[in-house]
């Protein structure tokens, strides 16, 4: 059947060692990523050009790739294509640097064979300043294999992310097996409960943002087990990630927070933002 097909997205594709025009097929059918969710990844904010906090998310890649089972992707080699991809597209706003297991067979048994490195750019995402966001019914595995990994097996936030659209909100919050407070589908989460900055520990199952990370260098924060209710009684609250940075939650469902953004929200949006302008590899 013949038909026209759509032009290949802004951004360049860096991929095994070179760069491909978009839309031309260059990854193996068979490589675990795309079989089995058998990779890791990292996305990153670009700024004039710059990976914002590389060093920090190489640093991931490699203790998730180290998670899984998977030889440590080279430094050198995605330092160097993450350089290619980004004179490639001077545009770029965000890059995802991709690391799986390779081709293997149509199943759980990995091919044994060289890992695929892929880096790809784009345009970024204009978040709005306050989002509603959704308590999915679905739980995180604080104790599974996955557990703090970065992992390319992202079929339950993808579920969990759609659930929220379809009540309108722009992301999903989880809760772990406990029934505690654990993370969005892309994101970590802070309140401000008796006028202290909290969030879920490691320990819930949440992953080890790098916007986490920096937030709890700039600022003191408690991380201890929080319970869904906290919101009720929260003063404000936001949601960190690579790409929004610090952003607003203005509601949970049907609880609306008392102020989005709030002083302590703010406060760390400037001082964020500062980090940004001024350390580009903090």
């Amino acid at each position: 059947m013949d038909g026209v097909s759509s032009p290949p997205p802004p951004g360049a594709y860096w991929v095994d060692g070179e760069i491909v025009a978009g839309g031309v097929a260059a990854v193996s059918p068979i490589d675990h990523a795309i079989i089995v969710g058998d990779g890791v990844f990292e996305t990153l904010k670009v700024v004039d050009g710059v990976p914002f906090a590389l060093t920090r998310h190489l640093g991931r890649l490699k203790r998730s790739a180290d998670g899984l089972g998977l030889p440590e992707p080279d430094d050198g080699l995605v330092r160097k294509a993450v350089a290619e991809t980004l004179a490639a597209d001077r545009e770029a706003e965000r890059l995802r640097i991709t690391w799986s297991s390779g081709p293997g067979p149509l199943g759980s048994d990995r091919g044994g064979g060289p890992g695929t490195l892929l880096v790809a750019s784009s345009p970024g995402t204009v978040w709005p300043e306050t989002v509603r966001v959704h308590l999915c019914e679905w739980t995180r595995n604080e104790r599974g294999a996955l557990t703090g990994l970065k992992t390319t097996s992202y079929a339950e936030n993808v579920r969990a992310l759609e659930a929220a659209h379809q009540r309108e909100a722009s992301e999903a919050l989880l809760t772990n097996t406990q029934g505690r407070l654990c993370e969005g589908t892309g994101t970590n989460v802070f309140l401000v409960v008796d006028r202290q900055l909290v969030t879920p520990p490691l320990s819930s199952g949440c992953l080890a943002g790098i916007t986490r990370e920096l937030v709890l260098e700039l600022t003191e924060v408690v991380e201890r087990e929080m319970e869904p209710g906290e919101f009720a009684i929260a003063s404000e609250a936001f949601l960190t990630s690579s790409t929004r940075e610090v952003g607003a939650i203005s509601a949970v469902d049907d609880t609306v927070l008392p102020e989005a953004p709030g002083p302590v929200t703010a406060e760390l949006t400037a001082a964020f933002a500062a980090l940004v302008a001024t350390n580009p590899d903090p």
